[in-house]
């Protein structure tokens, strides 16, 4: 059976979850993560798309947002991308980058935006990145208001 990619939409916001909490595992309740999403960040534009190998949760998903920038104009802004460790080079990761790319297009935007974070782990995402078309084309600067 060929994996399925879809947009993922309430109420199954917490077939995102085993995937996403791979990239983001301070998230350690699927209730918090779908309060979260569907309570907050779906308020501000947030959306998921997953790709689904059986018809349980996501193998691999992505979490993102269309904006509007004076540096960047229209724009669709990756806020997450994330596979699961058993299901990574299967080309997941590729076809929702390619989905984005072209949803970022069907929407009427001028650009694909992520920020990912740096170090050895994150070797194999940047060549993905590189390999999909994505440069990187600027430092992101941080700082922490709360513990």
């Amino acid at each position: 059976m060929a994996a399925e990619l879809r947009e993922i939409l309430p109420p199954d916001t917490a077939l995102a979850y085993p995937a996403m909490q791979a990239l983001r595992p301070h998230f350690e309740d699927e209730s918090v993560f779908v309060a979260r999403v569907d309570e907050v960040q779906r308020g501000e534009g947030y959306r998921l798309a997953g790709v689904f190998e059986e018809p349980q949760h996501a193998v691999a998903v992505a979490g993102f947002r269309v904006g509007h920038m004076l540096a960047w104009g229209r724009f669709l802004y990756v806020d997450d991308l994330s596979t699961l460790a058993e299901a990574r080079r299967r080309g997941h990761g590729r076809r929702l980058l390619e989905w984005l790319a072209e949803e970022a297009q069907r929407l009427g935007c001028d650009q694909l935006h992520l920020d990912s974070g740096v170090g050895p782990d994150r070797s194999d995402a940047h060549r993905l990145y590189f390999n999909t078309g994505l440069s990187i084309s600027s430092f992101h600067f941080a700082r922490r208001l709360r513990p």
